[in-house]
């Protein structure tokens, strides 16, 4: 026997980026809506598969999304603002589309929805608009479908929603400085949400998970009534059949545990990485309502680090001295975190050892769950343990002592900048002499195939560095020609001769690490894949003094 395992969502790009792949072909028209729509099928199946193997007991579904699932509550609320409305397409995906990105053609002319960071992550949302024309209702059967193609699949799911408050807190209204949360809107919300989960009910489903991470946020006047609000008109249409967590993540709730604790919910997650000691603190002080299970989220979904077992069993042992009812999670969900480790093969196995990425995740739920209900005379005996403990027992990266003597050589001289502002910008009008609203670009110019493809050359061996910085030499003098052409002040040489924004200059220093396929999902189908700081870092070698010097010299305008 071992504890309840859940995860919270999983990455849904696939391991070698295959939903973004399929989705930009779509775009372009080079496959169908039915061939994207069959890959995405592939995909979910492939990770309810993996997190079955695992031996997850609480499997998620409606956490796949082509987009964002922002986007896809907004959608399933009825909140479709009637620019997007008037396009009148006949499939639900072009719509998403159009609102996650915009659409200009025969249909019409509309710009995306706004977009933000989803809280402290990398991942950025759709801003949802609603105004005095929106209807709330039900308008999607997205959720169901999923959770019944898992069911055909002879996997039985945990659905996941975006939770009605975070989605009202998160939204605007475009027409007016702020949202005005009135009781039609919220009752109305409210009713979708009770619709939505007395139809699992319906179809068998035995824990459905509403994710509330704003309930981690600083309150304000009217937050907490709200919240009571709306669940005392959605917790009612479980009828006893479904058991609803309410998981938070990315902070701590201890401002308002005991609020949740009253309601009455099934679960409670709680983020036990971030805001540990708040979280632990406040159930202690509370307690835990008798037929509540606390949801321990004790796997990090935001580092690609291994777990360290120990702080892990700790932190479920302090959550048993106040209730028997401990189930174990992950503090967020996956998607913020890489696929697999599998086939990174450029990263040596006593460096790799070290991570854990999302399907690394799901054994190491697994096995914190089962060391959690172990005697201690099975954990003393425990394989897993022992190799665990090993990883954190030693040094992993010895010190680079040039980084430390240069710290330990650090004056409070050091930190004061010289010449003061003042000077420094007095000095600087005159040396550039711009006009007093100078114009410039943010710096990126286009990553166009053509430059792509000439960095896939190099990368090949089929040309020379030579001819590689010859061709991004003629891109910078191009680009210098345009701005020039169009009269702007402060010129950018376009950096076109960069890769990835981040991983550029960790080339370029000491202390990081590379990986092969590493991707995360930084929004819609762009995917990020950062270098990994592995020790100490330093300037290994020159970033952009070259290509700086170059451009200026083809240019008398400031660069």
């Amino acid at each position: 026997m071992s504890a309840l395992t859940s995860v919270s969502g999983f990455p849904r790009i696939g391991q070698n980026r295959e939903l973004k792949k399929i989705i930009e072909a779509y775009w372009k028209g080079n496959t169908t809506l039915d061939e994207m729509r069959a890959t995405a099928k592939e995909l979910r199946a492939k990770h309810w598969k993996l997190q079955q193997a695992a031996g997850i007991d609480l499997i998620p579904s409606n956490d796949f999304s082509y987009y964002d699932q922002m986007l896809d509550t907004a959608i399933l609320l009825n909140v479709i603002p009637q620019r997007y409305q008037r396009l009148a397409f006949e499939n639900p995906e072009e719509t998403l589309f159009a609102m996650g990105r915009g659409y200009q053609g025969e249909k019409g002319d509309v710009t995306a929805l706004p977009m933000k960071k989803w809280f402290t992550t990398n991942y950025h949302y759709l801003v949802p608009e609603i105004d005095s024309a929106t209807d709330i209702k039900l308008n999607s059967t997205k959720p169901f479908d999923e959770f019944n193609e898992a069911k055909a699949l002879g996997i039985a799911t945990k659905p996941v929603l975006i939770g009605p408050y975070t989605f009202l807190k998160l939204a605007r209204n475009p027409q007016a400085e702020e949202l005005d949360y009135d009781k039609g809107l919220v009752n109305a919300v409210a009713a979708v949400y009770a619709e939505v989960v007395a139809k699992f009910a319906e179809l068998g489903a035995q824990w459905i998970q509403i994710d509330e991470p704003y309930l981690v946020l600083d309150k304000e006047p009217g937050d907490v009534e709200l919240f009571k609000s709306l669940y005392a008109k959605i917790l009612p249409a479980r009828e006893g059949k479904v058991k609803v967590l309410l998981n938070t993540y990315f902070g701590h709730i201890a401002d308002v545990y005991e609020t949740v604790n009253l309601l009455g919910f099934d679960g409670i997650g709680l983020d036990l990485n971030e805001g540990k000691d708040e979280n632990l603190a406040a159930v202690e002080k509370y307690g835990v309502a008798e037929n509540t299970t606390i949801f321990a989220g004790v796997i990090n979904g935001r580092n690609i680090w291994r777990n360290n077992y120990a702080v892990s069993l700790g932190l479920v042992d302090a959550l048993k001295q106040v209730t028997a009812n401990v189930a174990v999670s992950t503090a967020s969900s996956l998607l913020h975190v890489p696929f697999s480790t599998e086939g990174e093969d450029g990263l040596a196995d006593d460096v790799r050892k070290h991570f854990a990425f999302a399907v690394q995740k799901l054994d190491e739920l697994h096995e914190v769950a089962v060391l959690a209900d172990a005697s201690d005379d099975e954990k003393k005996a425990s394989a897993e343990l022992a190799a665990n403990q090993a990883l954190f027992d030693g040094t992993r990266v010895a010190a680079d002592p040039a980084v430390a003597k240069r710290i330990a050589s650090l004056t409070d001289a050091d930190f004061v900048r010289q010449p003061a502002r003042a000077e420094r910008q007095k000095e600087q009008r005159e040396a550039l002499n711009l006009p007093l609203l100078p114009t410039t670009t943010i710096g990126s110019f286009p990553q166009t195939k053509e430059v792509r493809a000439e960095r896939a050359k190099l990368r090949k061996g089929e040309i020379t560095k030579a001819e590689y910085d010859e061709f991004m030499k003629n891109q910078i003098d191009a680009c210098i020609k345009h701005q020039e052409e169009i009269g702007l002040d402060v010129l950018v040489h376009g950096e076109f001769e960069r890769n990835d924004m981040v991983e550029y200059f960790g080339q370029n220093l000491n202390g990081f690490l590379f990986t092969k396929n590493a991707w995360v999902q930084s929004y819609g189908t762009r995917c990020v894949k950062p270098p990994i700081v592995w020790g100490d870092v330093s300037r290994a070698n020159p970033i952009t003094v070259e290509w700086s010097a170059y451009a200026q010299s083809r240019t008398d305008h400031v660069m």
